[in-house]
């Protein structure tokens, strides 16, 4: 919005004066805010900061510690530059005193060898900031406009980000505050690229306020939320402090998508809306109340009684065949796919979803159902061709009160199930092994240290030098130490391989042919991997 010391210096109504700068040349980035013109010492109070002043200099004292004392006073109110005229009071050379403090300040000191009309400077420069400010506001305004009507059309997540690259011209993400991307626009870049590694990088950048700018990582953040409940970011990717209308974008887009969740929510019918009210209630709650049970009863999933068994539905968006761009649209096909499949089936079931990443359901089965054979039959009704999911079952139970161990443990096995390379209709515990033990430690910090001392040296090594010894790594496990095995899984001839296997053992100072270091690499692989 603000042109800088320099391109002030460039105006013809400047360059007519001669302009010269004496010191403080590195400053001549800084913003002129505004041009004030002022002949007198002292005035530092006076100012807000981003002024460049204007001075015949007639007024300035000669002391050569008055003048020190007078830059001073205006680099701590924060002036981007001082411009004098030599022509009434120094009409050769700025005193020695003026330039050393403008330099010590890092202040741009510029003379002016002409006389010059400063009334023509302040009309030029305060006009072309008074221009720009107003276009300013205007493309704030329309902004504003555009995602008023995205919202009240109901806009899916994917249409408000499009419109956010469509303003910016800059990558953007939608992210829950778990760090898992829910949709992105990559805005014509690779979007292997602006995903890889994406929720290690997310947790590195923290925010005080709701809206800021992180140069580090340079990211504009904006927390998206309504009602109190926060419960996502949208990161917009600059190079650099991106202009007021850019933030105004991302927080009129963290609006717009904070609404479509509410209204989404509200869309999904009554019958969804009470479902996940029970089962919220049901997790949150070790010993169901009298009062929840009647209210499952009276939704027509009576819990006493009953086989209960928890499911938990996830899609494998990493395998979609077309591009995905709102999960919630998936959960809630998915969610009306597994109540339409339990209906048909004659089961007896509470559906919906919960969180932002699965459906849940808990089945209430009677004393004589075979729970694999409608396991089974649910499967094949509820995965879409469009999305393939993962259906993970917990442990049947006999008894409300363990019905919230029974959907907490589908919710685990679902989440292991991801990472699996096998593909079955059910997932159960037994079936993801390690990695469901894994998925139930993936918070203790004593894995991730563990996983951490194995894998350290060689993550540092990788993003040094740009290796891909920790996928070499990965295909010798996974083939069991089968090199031959492994290397044709990378891709590469057994040499090279062999050489990438021997840099390995040499960053983590062990032998690979070890069983046991093998075992524990790839035990802190695949907790690396939850992590």
């Amino acid at each position: 919005m603000y042109p800088t010391v320099a391109e002030v210096l460039a105006l013809p109504v400047i360059r007519q004066g001669r302009p010269c700068v004496v010191a403080g040349g590195e400053g001549l980035g800084a913003r002129v805010r505004w041009v004030h013109v002022a002949e007198a010492a002292g005035i530092g109070h006076l100012l807000k900061g981003g002024e460049l002043v204007l001075t015949t200099g007639i007024a300035l004292p000669d002391d050569p510690a008055a003048l020190s004392a007078y830059l001073d006073d205006l680099a701590a109110a924060g002036v981007s530059g001082l411009v004098v005229e030599l022509v009434r009071h120094w009409s050769h050379a700025l005193p020695p005193a003026l330039i050393e403090a403008a330099e010590r300040n890092t202040v741009p000191l510029v003379t002016l060898s002409r006389e010059t009309r400063y009334v023509s400077v302040t009309e030029t420069v305060n006009g072309l900031i008074v221009d720009a400010q107003v276009a300013e506001l205007r493309a704030a305004d329309q902004v504003h406009q555009t995602f008023t009507d995205l919202t009240v059309s109901g806009a899916e997540p994917d249409a408000v980000l499009r419109e956010v690259v469509r303003l910016t011209e800059r990558p953007t993400v939608l992210e829950t505050l778990a760090r898992e991307v829910l949709a992105y626009d990559a805005a014509g870049t690779d979007p292997a690229e602006l995903l890889a590694g994406w929720p290690a990088r997310s947790r590195a950048v923290h925010l005080s306020e709701r809206t800021g700018y992180h140069p580090e990582a340079g990211w504009l953040v904006t927390v998206v939320g309504a009602r109190g409940h926060d419960w996502g970011r949208l990161v917009v990717l600059f190079d650099e402090q991106p202009p007021y209308r850019h933030v105004v974008v991302a927080e009129r887009a963290a609006s717009a998508l904070a609404v479509h969740r509410l209204v989404a929510r509200e869309t999904d019918g009554l019958e969804r809306q009470a479902h996940r009210a029970v089962l919220e209630r049901l997790v949150a709650s070790p010993v169901p109340s009298p009062e929840l049970l009647a209210r499952a009863s009276a939704l027509g999933v009576p819990l006493s009684g009953r086989r209960l068994v928890g499911v938990a539905i996830r899609p494998r968006l990493t395998d979609a065949r077309e591009p995905t761009a709102s999960v919630p649209a998936i959960l809630r096909e998915l969610a009306e796919a597994t109540a339409l499949a339990t209906r048909r089936a004659k089961v007896s079931a509470l559906v919906a979803f919960v969180d932002d990443l699965s459906v849940c359901a808990l089945l209430s089965l009677s004393p004589q159902a075979n729970v694999d054979a409608v396991l089974r039959r649910l499967s094949a009704a509820v995965t879409p061709s469009r999305t393939p999911s993962v259906l993970a079952a917990g442990t049947t139970v006999d008894s409300p009160e363990h019905a919230r161990r029974t959907l907490a443990e589908a919710a685990q096995v679902a989440t292991a199930a991801l990472h699996s390379a096998s593909r079955r209709a059910v997932y159960r515990l037994e079936d993801v092994r390690l990695r469901g033990l894994l998925q139930l430690l993936a918070d203790d910090d004593r894995v991730r240290a563990f996983a951490a001392r194995e894998l350290g040296p060689l993550l540092s090594r990788d993003a040094a030098s740009g290796t891909r010894l920790m996928r070499a790594l990965r295909h010798y496990c996974e083939h069991g130490g089968n090199v031959s095995a492994a290397a044709a899984a990378a891709h590469i001839s057994r040499t090279a391989y062999y050489q990438q296997l021997a840099r390995i053992e040499q960053v983590l100072g062990v032998a690979l042919e070890d069983p046991e270091s093998m075992l524990s690499l790839y035990v802190a692989l695949l907790a690396h991997d939850m992590a």
